[in-house]
Parts: C-alpha cells; sequence; structure tokens
C-alpha cells in the first residue's frame, strides 16, 4: 500500500520530486511518499502561504477559523469518515504502536481540538479574543490588535502520533500561514488535517503547506527558517540549538526540548481500595505511547506509611504494567531503543545487588521494568519504553528540594494526594519549577489551553500593535466637531 504525504499548494507535484519512507508492522507494511522541493520550491510555497495568509486568513474573524477547524476535527473523530479510517489503518504500522491505543489516543487528543475547547484556547491567553479581529480597548488606556506571523514555520517531531497538530491549530487560531516539516517517524496526520482543511474550506488551504526533509539537511531547513517570521521548533537540546544558531536575528524562535516528568503518591492514597486504582493510573501513563511524550513518567515518589508500603506499590504497578502489555502490547523497538532499554535495566539490577531491599520486577522478554529503590535518589530518565522507577520517601515534602537542580528539565508532575496536600504540594513543586501538575492518569493527556512548558500557546505567537492613549487624546483636536 502506498500513501502520500505532505500537503503544496500551489506546486504542480509532477515537478517534485518525491521519497518513499517504508514502514512495517507485524504482516502489515506501507509506504508513505514524501516531498522533496528544491530551493526555489520551498521559497515559492512560502510565498504562496504568505500571500493566502495576508489576503484570506487575516480577513477570516477568528470565530469562523474555530468553525473550520471544528469541522475538521468532527472528520476525525467520525470513524465513518475516510480520513479517521485512514489514520486508524496506518499510523497503528507506521508508528508501531497497538491499533488500540491509537484508536482510544486518537479520540481523546482530538476532543481537545473541539469548537468549546478551541474557545478555551482563546480565553486563556486573551481577556478579549476579538483582539485578533480588529482594534479592542486596552485596560492601560488606547487600543490594540493582535497580528500573528504570515509565515509561521513549524519543525515537528514524530514522537506522539498527531502532536503536529497543536502546534499548527495554534498557528491558525492567530491566522498564521503555517508551513510545518513532518517528521520521517510520523509523516501522516498533519498531512491528514491540512488535507481535511483544504477540503472544508479551500482558500484556508492555502494558508498550510506540510513538507519534509531528511533529518540533518540543513540546507532546506535552512530555506525555511530564513522565509519564516515565527519558528517553533521540537527536538533534542542538540538539535533546538542548531537551529536557534542558523534563525535569523530578527525571527521569533520558539523551542520545545526534552522534558522530564514524574508521579507522586501519597500515602492518603495508598489505603487497600485505593491503591490497585492508583497503580493502574500510574500503569497507563506509562504505556501510552511509551513514555515518549514530554509529559510521559519516569519515576514515582511514593510516601512512607500507608497501609499499603512503597515496595507493595511497585509491585501493583509492574502487575498492572503486565495486564496492559497484554491488553497494549509495546511497539518494537529499534536496536537502539532495546540496548537503552537493557542497559538501564542492568544498571538498576547492579544497584539492587548494592542495596538491601531495592530490586527490579520485569517481564522475562523486557517489555517493562520496575525498579524499587529506598535510596536517597534524585531525579533520573528511566530507559523509556515501559521502564520506570518507584522511591520511598518519609515525606512527599522533601521531594521538591530533590528535583530542584533539575529546574530547566521539569515539566510534568501525577499527583495522587488528599486536597490540602495537593496545593501544599503545588506551591513547592511549582517554586522549582514544574509547569503542569494534573491526576494520574491523566498526565499524557493534557487540557485543552495548557501551557506548555509553562508557556502561552497563543500569545508568544502574535505580536502587537497599540494605539496609545495620547494620540487618541491628540486626534480629538482635529475633529470636524471641535469648536
Amino acid at each position: 500500500m502506498s500513501l502520500t504525504a505532505g500537503f503544496l499548494p500551489g506546486l504542480n507535484e509532477e515537478d517534485i520530486d518525491w521519497q518513499t519512507l517504508s514502514f512495517g508492522r507485524d504482516k502489515e507494511n506501507v509506504d508513505v511518499l514524501v516531498p522533496i522541493l528544491s530551493d526555489d520550491q520551498m521559497k515559492q510555497l512560502a510565498a504562496q502561504v504568505r500571500n493566502a495568509s495576508q489576503e484570506h486568513l487575516k480577513t477570516l474573524p477568528v470565530s469562523n477559523i474555530i468553525s473550520i477547524i471544528d469541522t475538521a476535527i468532527a472528520r476525525f473523530l467520525d470513524r465513518q469518515d475516510p480520513i479517521r479510517q485512514t489514520a486508524e489503518k496506518y499510523l497503528p504500522v507506521i508508528t508501531g504502536y497497538d491499533a488500540e491505543m491509537i484508536r482510544l489516543g486518537l479520540t481523546g487528543y482530538l476532543k481537545t481540538f473541539r469548537q468549546a475547547e478551541l474557545h478555551r484556547f482563546l480565553a486563556e491567553d486573551f481577556v478579549n479574543p476579538k483582539i485578533l479581529d480588529e482594534f479592542q480597548p486596552l485596560p492601560k488606556g488606547g487600543y490594540g490588535r493582535a497580528y500573528g506571523p504570515n509565515v509561521l514555520a513549524h519543525i515537528w517531531a514524530g514522537n506522539v502520533p498527531g502532536l503536529p497538530l497543536w502546534s499548527l491549530i495554534s498557528g491558525l487560531l492567530v491566522k498564521a500561514g503555517n508551513v510545518g516539516k513532518v517528521s520521517s517517524a510520523e509523516p501522516l496526520m498533519a498531512s491528514l488535517f491540512a488535507k481535511a482543511i483544504s477540503e472544508i474550506d479551500p482558500n484556508l488551504g492555502e494558508c498550510l503547506a506540510v513538507v519534509w526533509w531528511k533529518g540533518g539537511d540543513t540546507a532546506r531547513e535552512q530555506r525555511i527558517l530564513e522565509e519564516a517570521d515565527t519558528v517553533v521548533a521540537y527536538g533534542n537540546n542538540d538539535t533546538l540549538k542548531q537551529i536557534r544558531d542558523r534563525t535569523p536575528l530578527t525571527t521569533r524562535c520558539l523551542t520545545f526540548s526534552h522534558k522530564v516528568s514524574f508521579g507522586m503518591i501519597s500515602k492518603a492514597a495508598l489505603e487497600p481500595s485505593k491503591a490497585w486504582d492508583v497503580a493502574h493510573q500510574a500503569a497507563y501513563d506509562i504505556v501510552r505511547y511509551d513514555q515518549q511524550g514530554c509529559y510521559s513518567p519516569h519515576l514515582f515518589f511514593v510516601e512512607r506509611g500507608g497501609a499499603v508500603s512503597p515496595q507493595e506499590f511497585s509491585q501493583y504497578v509492574a502487575s498492572e504494567l503486565e495486564n496492559f502489555e497484554n491488553k497494549f502490547p509495546r511497539r518494537t523497538l529499534t536496536i537502539e531503543e532495546a540496548s537503552g532499554v537493557a542497559a538501564w535495566r542492568q544498571s538498576e539490577e547492579m544497584k539492587s545487588f548494592a542495596e538491601d531491599n531495592n530490586c527490579v520486577i520485569g517481564d522475562e522478554g523486557g517489555a517493562w521494568s520496575v525498579s524499587y529503590s529506598e535510596g536517597e535518589e534524585k531525579l533520573a530518565p528511566s530507559g523509556l519504553n515501559r521502564t520506570a522507577k518507584v522511591i520511598a520517601v518519609s515525606s512527599l515534602d522533601d521531594v521538591p528540594a530533590r528535583i530542584a537542580p533539575f529546574r530547566s528539565f521539569l515539566q510534568t508532575v501525577g499527583i495522587a494526594a488528599a486536597p490540602n496536600e495537593l496545593r501544599r504540594l503545588a506551591d513547592l513543586l511549582s517554586a522549582v519549577g514544574v509547569t503542569r501538575i494534573s491526576a494520574l492518569e491523566h498526565m499524557t493527556s493534557p487540557e485543552a489551553g495548557w501551557h506548555h512548558d509553562g508557556r502561552f500557546n497563543l500569545l508568544d505567537l502574535i505580536t502587537m500593535t497599540e494605539v496609545e492613549r495620547s494620540a487618541e487624546i491628540a486626534s480629538e483636536t482635529f475633529a470636524n466637531y471641535v469648536d
């Protein structure tokens, strides 16, 4: 089977070179054709998006844009729609993730982009969203209007299916023309979304482009960096530094690097009637997309003194991971990924030999592993791909001091605790750099309008034009009604 990825308004596809990316899972295979644009074609595409943005997108009320996005999302949520069926059928083959996990994950994720949720996106960042449509009064006096970039370039990672939709939709909400580069690991979803938008509103479709180049191809990357007004990029620190260094000084560059997230379990959550449910929730956050998201937990700090001990809780989590492996089998790992898991597990086993009460529980085939420790260990990433560590602590209040040295790497904390504990811990964690706190089982499903890495989805993309109060007052002296 062969699919075509990318979306190239204004270009003749017969003039474009294509490369085949081949994917396989079990006995299924699919080839995905991705476009390879020349320097001139990339420049032409950026000009097309820029012009369409100025002529059409900037003139649309933001409520109309939301309505079009909502219609597209409705198609993705409709399991009878060909677009949804294509995603469900081929994303498991392309990504290697379990088909049922993909199905459930897509539905939960796409629901965050429905009309009501998109209005929440706007409300989170703008007191008056009409400021995107026309000049509006400002609290300090005068009036202002918000403008998105004419060309917003996205450089996406492919670790989580559908992840590009977040920044792509954010770009549309601020009326930016969008050019997105998909990852070789998952080139499909952004392409399907752009095509759906184009079918619903061809004019809006002219404001979107989806391209591809091989990782490390700095020549093609440089062209889009030079054409963009704003750049949004995802990846590891080395890749993002290179992008920042090559982005023109006058171009805004927003980067999102790898982060570490973890869980915290209060003794209040370790009553016999509650502990199994909590362990199930923790295991779900580990299993969903095999810890490839920045919000996926690597370890859990578990408080002593509950009816269920931290060590018993680690066994509960291990049991739930075994159950999930039967329900959602882990994808086949690359050689590099399998080596990483094996190295992490070997390291944890060596520690368990050296320290009393420490242990490693794992699937014989290496599909999952849980390490338990009673030592004074600090924050450290796991081996990913369903590996996690449970660390016993005397008090959850001690955890912030342990993680404080890693402030720049912190993101999400999933907490199972009583209300008074939650509020106290939220104060302590936010002070050391944690930007998101959720319930367990929701760590990998951020709410609509969440502030990614503590930043704004929309405000970071716009520029403001202000008419100061002094200009208002001065204009009154020239009015035809002045005596």
